[in-house]
């Protein structure tokens, strides 16, 4: 056995060599490939920090929700061309009868009949476009499919964030720039405000449950006796503030029912319509009021009393220009078209 075998055999032992040469531990240059000794990882061979990391390629999206797709019905008859959106609200007009009954009775001999008169009033509304451009260079494709999360997809999902954000406000609360409003804050529909109760205060964190249910109650009336009486609205959408007091809220402290369900099961809706009343939280009724104060709003969820005129996202075909990729996302937005103002209530101060 050699001399210098012998000396290694001794250093790894432990021993102390005189004369031995020192042994020199190697390190990289670089601080992204650091390596640890035997001492800290085992034989298998893997030395490198980026082999022992597991990435979740999962894209974690900022914390936000929208639900408009939830609260209104599409009008999808609109295409790319259509500047406007419109449709008629008809009236019919019929004279007196008799004196009495007002009732079109006619006689044996009757030579003159009386008709009716029918008008039509349209309501048009501007539809926008929308659009966004989405680019990249060939390098940064590339870098980002080497780590598993290829950029292009990421920015298209943003861009459907983003564009799911802005639907979500033109159809709750319009668009002040361009004179629209959305459904919780029609000027078609005036808003009144909830009584106090028997605290002396609006609110409903300082209600009893009868005394919210008469809210309630109050507020579909309102809206069923401005339709003649044809129709009791469906949905109650509220803050969520106030649907989290419903919620954990019980109706007695001997009952286990909150105050949610109380409010479905015992409903004018409930009682006339036969479907509990559907009771969903909005985040943008928080200060949809006037004052800012928080809002609720009943109506009836129906394609042909309120909704809203959309022409759904196209692309361009993918365009290079140079070493850039480019491609364009586009559609129409229009306005909530509140076709019956009669079907809805707000009621402000919850």
């Amino acid at each position: 056995m050699s001399k210098f075998n012998k000396t290694l055999i001794a250093a790894a032992s432990g021993l102390v060599v005189p004369q031995a040469p020192a042994i020199i531990r190697a390190r990289t240059m670089d601080s992204a490939m650091q390596t640890f000794d035997a001492a800290t990882v085992d034989s298998a061979g893997a030395f490198l920090i980026g082999e022992l990391e597991r990435l979740d390629p999962t894209l974690h999206a900022p914390l936000a929700s929208f639900t408009w797709s939830r609260d209104i019905d599409l009008r999808e008859d609109i295409t790319l061309a259509d500047d406007f959106s419109s449709f008629t609200r008809t009236e019919f007009a019929a004279p007196d009868g008799t004196a009495v009954s007002k009732k079109s009775w006619i006689g044996k001999t009757t030579t003159a009949l009386t008709g009716v008169g029918v008008d039509n009033a349209k309501t048009p509304t501007p539809v926008t476009p929308w659009g966004m451009e989405l680019g990249w260079s060939m390098f940064e494709l590339a870098s980002s499919m080497q780590v598993g999360r290829p950029i292009d997809t990421d920015k298209v999902t943003a861009m459907n964030w983003k564009y799911n954000f802005d639907v979500d406000e033109q159809v709750y609360m319009g668009d002040a720039g361009l004179g629209q409003y959305g459904l919780l804050n029609s000027p078609l529909v005036t808003p009144t405000n909830v009584p106090n109760g028997a605290s002396g205060s609006p609110l409903w964190s300082q209600k009893t449950p009868d005394e919210i249910l008469a809210d309630v109650n109050s507020t579909l009336t309102g809206a069923w006796a401005a339709s003649g009486y044809a129709y009791v609205p469906t949905r109650l959408l509220v803050p969520p503030t106030a649907f989290a007091s419903l919620v954990s809220t019980k109706v007695s402290t001997a009952g286990n029912v909150s105050i949610l369900e109380f409010l479905k099961a015992n409903s004018i809706a409930m009682a006339n319509n036969g479907t509990p009343l559907e009771i969903l939280p909005v985040k943008w009724l928080e200060t949809a009021g006037v004052g800012s104060t928080r809002r609720m709003v009943a109506y009836t969820k129906q394609r042909d009393k309120v909704r809203f005129p959309l022409v759904p996202l196209q692309r361009t075909p993918l365009q290079f220009r140079g070493i850039h990729q480019y491609v364009a996302y586009y559609g129409r937005l229009g306005a909530v078209e509140v076709v019956y103002p009669e079907l809805i209530a707000y009621r402000d101060g919850i």
